[in-house]
């Protein structure tokens, strides 16, 4: 791989934990904000790890980067988050090698998500690859890597039919909200919290529920007028929170909060709601549950439901994963033919080198030597013995680096790089 000689750092490896068998609150506490990320990518850098590249969502929390040892990953993550090693070692995974790549490519392109071929996730990928390359920690190969797993998403996207119907939990949220209430266009709605996935939510909520009388409420209020603005929508300010709740038949809690921001505390109105908790960590406190009358629905409950549209999309599957067998085939290809394209080369010189010798020999021994048909059908010689170099190195049962160093050893020819 990309300087692999130059730095301490052989294996690439994926290091991370997900909604499959994480729960919410061990989620949460391995959740990386923006300023932990930087952090952590700071502290990779200053110990001589070569690429990374950071994913955390609500679902997900992964490093895909180079490393002696997985170990060296886990504590990053770690040092920065709220979890501990012991934590990490009871829901968590490690992939390395191809099998990493192969959980990139399942992640990039919706497979891995706790709703089957939400592209959202897609995003995340390149917005962590941006923030690392500008912090010097990718590679050529790293680029090239990501960029097939973009073009892997693309194709799935739009060669099949498994993003179709509800892409991620923000529509999944509201997809519940119509199944399960009412007349909702005519309900009171408050949404708190105008993130990523409450500015989803909201346009969800507006295209889908013809609702025109929802209420944004955020910490920071020129944020909520942002999203407000889009949709012609209700801001109230933060310190308005309880009065807003207690008129609403549906409250959406989207907040980023580390803790509890929703409790039994502020509801004081005995009558019907329905509280949908969008956030990682629990932004509502499960006491709620004591009132009169209360729904509460956590984000888990909406990413496991099961409806028509996603089980239609699982007929899509096998399509999906011929595509990113052929995008990965194409990569490994690409990384193969980079590590062992130097020898081929310097075997090519060397063989030419001999022809050379000989043929310098041959014109002083035979007379009237065609030297321009020994000149063809010499190279014809190389191309074809180049050639089936190449293709020993590239099949798949081939232990390269071992035939690498057989070739250089045999023929006497040294390289710059196996990259």
């Amino acid at each position: 791989m990309e300087n692999l000689n130059k730095v301490k750092t052989s294996t690439f490896y994926v290091v991370g934990l997900n909604y499959q068998k994480a729960d919410a609150e061990i989620r949460g506490k391995f959740s990386l904000g923006e300023f932990s990320k930087e952090g952590l990518l700071k502290q990779a850098k200053e110990e001589g790890i070569p690429s990374l590249i950071i994913i955390s969502t609500c679902n997900r929390t992964e490093l895909y980067g180079f490393a002696q040892h997985p170990f060296e990953l886990i504590k990053l993550l770690c040092d920065h988050s709220n979890g501990t090693v012991d934590d990490f070692q009871k829901v968590a995974y490690v992939h390395k090698n191809n099998d990493a790549i192969h959980h990139l490519f399942r992640v990039g392109t919706g497979l891995d998500s706790q709703i089957l071929g939400d592209f959202e996730i897609i995003g995340q990928i390149k917005s962590g690859f941006i923030q690392s390359k500008a912090l010097g920690l990718t590679t050529n190969y790293f680029e090239r890597l990501i960029n097939a797993v973009i073009q892997a998403s693309k194709r799935i996207k739009n060669e099949t039919e498994i993003s179709s119907g509800a892409t991620s939990v923000s529509f999944a949220s509201v997809q519940y909200i119509m199944e399960h209430v009412q007349d909702v266009f005519s309900k009171n709605i408050v949404l708190f919290g105008t993130g990523k996935i409450g500015r989803n939510t909201c346009e969800n909520l507006v295209k889908h529920t013809k609702n025109d009388h929802i209420t944004l409420i955020n910490r920071t209020r020129d944020k909520a007028v942002e999203v407000a603005g889009k949709f012609n929508l209700i801001v109230k300010d933060f310190e308005d929170l309880e009065e807003e709740v207690g008129k609403a038949d549906v409250l959406i809690v989207a907040t980023g909060a580390s803790l509890p921001t929703i409790s039994k505390s502020i509801l004081k109105n005995d009558k019907p709601l329905l509280i949908l908790d969008l956030s990682i960590p629990r932004n509502v406190d499960l006491n709620v549950e004591e009132c009169n009358g209360i729904q509460l629905i956590h984000l888990d409950y909406l990413s496991q439901m099961t409806d028509k549209t996603l089980d239609r999309r699982k007929q899509f599957i096998p399509q999906a994963e011929t595509i990113i067998d052929e995008v990965k085939s194409e990569f490994i290809e690409w990384t193969k033919m980079r590590k062992f394209a130097p020898t081929i080369h310097a075997l090519k010189s060397k063989l030419e080198l001999i022809k050379e010798n000989e043929l310098n020999y041959q014109r002083k021994k035979i007379e009237n030597f065609d030297e321009q048909q020994a000149e063809l059908i010499s190279m014809r010689i190389i191309q074809k013995i180049t050639t089936q170099f190449a293709n020993h190195l590239r099949h798949e049962d081939t232990v390269v680096d071992s035939s690498i160093e057989w070739i250089e050893k045999v023929f006497q020819i040294e390289t710059i790089s196996h990259e």
